[in-house]
């Protein structure tokens, strides 16, 4: 009795031994963000701000001839904020046109994303400012351009130099929508 217990027992237990392996979900990096501080933009533009000491400010090279447009490169989180700034003249190049054309490139986003929010705020300045947040799988998720409407255009976008998935860039963006609320709201044109 007590061998045909011990048998049974020994199947019961190689019987219950069986393992479902699941492997674990794959995770993203960590991502250590640093404490927001910024720097001011000075010397050889016609407008100030701030920008944060996360990023770099580099000349942009997609226009040599736009002397004015730069990108702040975050160089650890594969990001650039390109700036781009337009003189208004009245004639050549008017707001209408050019908050025209800030719309355009923002709704060229509409096929991919899942949603788009807009805003309107207006700066310490006195400036309008317009921003735009876009959801879901797209190259750029924060756009927005600051303006007095009447001498001068400063548009901003920001861009990923990755193809990963925008949720596991949300820390990310996050951090820079942050730092891109205070640009805005440190911008002053010059005259």
């Amino acid at each position: 009795m007590r061998k045909a217990f011990s048998l049974v027992l020994c199947l019961l237990l190689f019987a219950s031994c069986e393992q479902n392996f699941l492997p674990k979900p794959q995770g993203y990096n960590r991502i250590d963000l640093p404490a927001h501080a910024f720097l001011k933009l000075t010397d050889g533009y016609p407008y100030t701000l701030d920008y944060s000491e996360s990023s770099q400010v580099e000349k942009d090279s997609f226009n040599l001839k736009e002397d004015t447009w730069i990108n702040l490169n975050y160089a650890d989180f594969g990001a650039k904020v390109h700036l781009t700034y337009k003189k208004i003249d009245g004639e050549n190049i008017d707001f209408k046109s050019l908050s025209e054309d800030a719309f355009r490139l923002t709704a060229k986003h509409q096929k991919m994303a899942y949603g788009i929010e807009e805003g309107i705020l207006i700066t310490p300045e006195g400036y309008v400012a317009v921003v735009a947040e876009l959801e879901g799988e797209v190259p750029t998720q924060f756009q927005f351009f600051v303006t007095d409407s009447t001498q001068h255009f400063l548009r901003g976008a920001l861009y990923f130099n990755t193809a990963m998935k925008n949720d596991s860039l949300a820390p990310v963006i996050e951090y820079i929508k942050v730092d891109m609320a205070h640009l805005m709201n440190s911008v002053k044109f010059l005259d």
